[in-house]
């Protein structure tokens, strides 16, 4: 148990520091995004876990050679149903702090879930007087504004794509479809979860630089997986067109009416759409994806930082043989 704890631990730091900082710098992220959100995610449950386990694992060590026979152990001292050793004072204040911080963990995630609802609620009802329905497009509403604004407005029921007056006029046909489809795809691929919960891991961790940075790194991949869906759409010089043009238009918004800001984005769960010098070259400049054992690679260490901590948990002497 104790050697397990100290393994969680180091790899718990590891997933904390060192992995992120390298994973948010690699370049083949934008070559395979689907890969790289996933592996971002194994990143933050298997760092998660790691904290909470060693914690845990250490804590419990007194009391069993496993944890499901400590946590037993524990449950028959607490019923007074048998005799055996107390864990020390150190151990007791182990457990209580992986106990904390994994409510701390939940806690953070309903608080964000729960903003998050709020504000988007806020904004349906603001989105109710300021636009119209498309006499076109099914739960698309057309904004009353003269810039080119395009963003989408998740849901539990129904989810919208909101318009401005200004883009269907200034966008042409393809350039309009191009735009649709890309949000679109935001929706259809629920990327306000991801948003959601890198969102809540930051909140809860925010004296954690790489909190900060998988935050970021994800909003760029999910922006790129919507540049791809867009792409078997229209062709690449009218997503580029399009992107520019609602970019263009938000940097000269003098009244700031424009597109939610990334931050504002987050809060109501709507992905932010920025425009990064990643994203635009990897339009200008498109590099070949990933092969399939490149591929393959990244999917096995996403797979291994999720079972590895789950499977130490459970059975500590796999680590001994």
């Amino acid at each position: 148990m104790l050697l397990t704890s100290y393994f969680l631990a180091a790899l718990a730091i590891a997933l904390a520091w060192p992995t992120p900082l390298a994973l948010s710098k690699a370049k083949w992220t934008s070559r395979a995004p689907v890969q790289a959100v996933l592996l971002w995610q194994a990143i933050a449950l298997a760092g998660g876990l790691s904290m909470i386990g060693s914690m845990l694992v250490w804590g419990l060590s007194p009391l069993g050679d496993d944890l499901i026979s400590a946590l037993l152990a524990g449950w028959n001292l607490i019923l007074g149903q048998q005799d055996a050793e107390y864990p020390g004072i150190v151990h007791l204040f182990a457990l209580s702090t992986a106990f904390l911080f994994a409510l701390h963990l939940v806690l953070t995630l309903a608080r964000a879930a729960w903003r998050t609802t709020r504000q988007r609620a806020k904004h349906r009802q603001l989105l109710k007087l300021l636009s119209n329905p498309s006499e076109t497009r099914p739960n698309t509403l057309v904004l009353e504004h003269d810039l080119p604004v395009a963003y989408c407005v998740p849901g539990i029921a129904q989810s919208v794509t909101v318009l401005s007056r200004g883009l269907l006029t200034q966008l042409s046909a393809e350039e309009q479809a191009a735009v649709i489809a890309h949000e679109s795809s935001h929706l259809d691929q629920r990327h306000d979860l991801l948003i959601l919960a890198f969102t809540a891991w930051h909140e809860a961790l925010p004296w954690l630089p790489t909190s900060k940075l998988a935050l970021e790194a994800v909003r760029q991949l999910i922006e790129m997986l919507a540049d791809d869906k867009a792409l078997e759409q229209v062709n690449r010089k009218t997503l580029l067109t399009a992107i520019v043009t609602v970019a263009a238009a938000a940097a000269s918004d003098p009244a700031g009416m424009q597109q939610p800001s990334s931050t504002n984005a987050a809060q109501v769960g709507i992905p932010g759409g920025e425009v990064s010098s990643r994203r635009l070259k990897r339009l200008l400049t498109p590099e070949p994806p990933l092969r399939k054992p490149q591929r393959g690679v990244v999917l096995a260490c996403t797979i291994l930082l999720l079972t590895c901590p789950t499977v130490l948990l459970i059975a500590p002497r796999l680590l001994v043989w």
